[in-house]
């Protein structure tokens, strides 16, 4: 089997983490790294023994030939970078949020239909192993109709930092960062009916509270102490929610109900739950399952690893390219996504429940 050539463009947090799946693997090889910070660019090539280093995107796509780009930038570079990529006829793995805005989202999913490659969304969460078993007893009829939702992912201080809590370069706070991997999930495992609305409030009340382990130099520079610490921007702003809850209904009838917060004052908090009408579900740290046996609701503790979800997801996107599979977390499911997240902050935006635009 020939190795697939991969290209990494954005050299931050989370692509660490993916190389930490691509170099466990045989069969694929990264062959190239951008980032606009070029000496971050080259220090990353040279860590990650990666043959060449560039600045952008295009300088990338013409000084490579990869048939795979992993976009890990911000989030407002996730549309160019991956319509770049796509357009060159690239494969394309892209870090969650899809996009900015459901405008760009579209644009992407436009460049994907006309250039006929496979693109996958990077939610990891859906490749958990429970996650897979929990879709696969709800497919199988099991939990009969799934009408209700409930999750969150709440931190007490959390604040990553950098370009995250600055709206121009990440679209938006928590429910972009975090709640996304949550409300995802309890999405997929409800079978990802049709959303109409969403209802929503947003707090600005609390503020910049950063993450314990996170040390701000003198002059204002944020410190690598924090893992997930975004890269410093010129023109910092902190413009984003502490925290945003509210509920999505959708077309079959059935209702979600979510919260994310990076500054909240209550638990740390990280679970899915979802309830049909002859069993239900609930994901944290443990794998609960509540069967409806006449009056009574017995319930199971499954024996069920979580797995390496990255590694996981890599092997899904990297079937789905061998064997000409629609993935998981295909681009109309991103871009429904996307649709589900702009409706809440258009929603807390104006105090009222709004259709959700697709």
């Amino acid at each position: 089997m020939s190795k697939l050539k991969v290209a990494v463009v954005g050299t931050g947090s989370i692509c660490k983490v993916h190389m930490d799946s691509w170099v466990k693997r045989d069969d694929v090889e990264v062959i190239a790294c951008a980032d606009i910070n070029f000496e971050k660019a080259k220090a990353f090539a040279e860590k990650w023994n990666i043959p060449q280093a560039f600045d952008c995107v295009e300088a990338l796509l013409k000084g490579s030939d990869p048939d795979i780009v992993d976009v890990c930038t911000w989030t407002a570079a996730h549309v160019p970078v991956s319509v770049a990529a796509i357009n060159a006829g690239k494969h394309v793995i892209c870090e969650k949020p899809t996009a900015d805005s459901l405008a760009a989202a579209k644009k992407l999913r436009k460049a994907v239909k006309k250039n006929g490659v496979v693109f996958q969304l990077a939610v990891p969460n859906r490749y958990d192993k429970r996650a897979a078993q929990i879709r696969a007893m709800v497919d199988a009829g099991e939990f009969g109709e799934v009408f209700f939702g409930k999750t969150a992912y709440t931190r007490q201080r959390g604040v990553p930092g950098g370009w995250f809590s600055c709206s121009k370069y990440s679209g938006g706070g928590p429910l972009l960062d975090i709640g996304v991997h949550r409300i995802d999930l309890a999405w997929y495992l409800m079978g990802c009916p049709k959303p109409v609305s969403a209802s929503a409030s947003a707090s600005y009340r609390i503020g910049d509270y950063r993450t314990s382990h996170e040390i701000i130099e003198s002059d204002g520079a944020i410190s690598d102490n924090n893992a997930w610490c975004g890269e410093p921007v010129a023109d910092y702003k902190f413009d984003i929610e502490d925290s945003v809850s509210g509920f999505v209904r959708f077309e079959n009838g059935a209702t979600l109900m979510f919260e994310a917060s990076w500054t909240f004052n209550g638990p740390n908090l990280t679970m899915t739950q979802i309830a049909g009408d002859k069993a239900g579900a609930l994901l944290k740290d443990t794998f609960e399952i509540f069967r409806a046996e006449g009056d009574k609701v017995v319930v199971e503790t499954p024996e069920t690893e979580k797995g390496n979800m990255f590694d996981s997801e890599i092997d899904h996107f990297l079937e789905c390219i061998r064997e000409g599979k629609t993935p998981r977390s295909d681009i109309e499911d991103a871009v429904t996504i996307e649709a589900i997240l702009c409706g809440i902050y258009e929603s807390a935006r104006k105090g009222k429940e709004i259709k959700i635009k697709l």
